[in-house]
């Protein structure tokens, strides 16, 4: 019920922003978060990369930075396979997405399996050999300001959730809670 309000919103939004309602391009990307102790070693994992033992939160956003899916796991879920099922997840419901940008870590054999399975270009984003430190590259910034409006929400900051499901449902509210905001700020000042 929260994601399919949470859809109609994003309609809106888009709409009042002079889109169509469906997008034709996407971002993936996974930020891992610290859970609480309310969660049982069941759900949650050790990302050796990011070295933070919880969970992961793997998403796709639209070019606006609006939410199309979400898919919660433990940390140590790898983010290929957690494309799989998410990608499924957000083609079914979204007829029109014909490219998805991810960063390095979804290359291989998800690259192949989109175009067959889902006709869904995913073009692999990599940093140049020159770039030094934390950079952002164009293509993706859009997701990495995604993860800071949800780190702006107290809640969503580590994972308190027991359940999964109830994880998303939490990033689905701050998302309508962020959107309600939005066409309130995209109106020109008065004189």
């Amino acid at each position: 019920m929260v994601q399919e309000l949470h859809d109609r919103l994003r309609g809106q939004v888009r709409e009042k922003l002079g889109r169509d309602t469906e997008p034709t391009a996407g971002v993936i990307d996974s930020q891992s978060v610290k859970a609480d102790a309310v969660i049982g070693s069941d759900g949650r994992g050790f990302d050796g990369g990011k070295l933070i033992n919880g969970r992961k939160r793997h998403v796709v956003v639209d070019t606006l930075g609006l939410l199309l899916g979400v898919m919660v796991t433990a940390a140590d879920t790898g983010d290929r396979t957690a494309a799989h099922i998410l990608l499924e997840q957000v083609t079914d419901a979204r007829h029109r997405l014909a490219l998805i940008w991810a960063d390095g870590g979804y290359t291989g054999s998800l690259v192949e399996h989109c175009l067959d399975a889902f006709a869904l270009v995913l073009a692999i984003v990599k940093r140049s050999d020159d770039m030094r430190g934390f950079v952002v590259l164009p293509e993706r910034w859009i997701v990495e300001r995604f993860f800071a409006h949800l780190m702006r929400t107290r809640r969503l900051v580590r994972d308190f959730e027991r359940c999964t499901a109830s994880a998303e449902a939490v990033i689905y509210w701050s998302v309508i809670l962020l959107m309600r905001r939005r066409p309130a700020r995209s109106r020109p000042a008065q004189a």
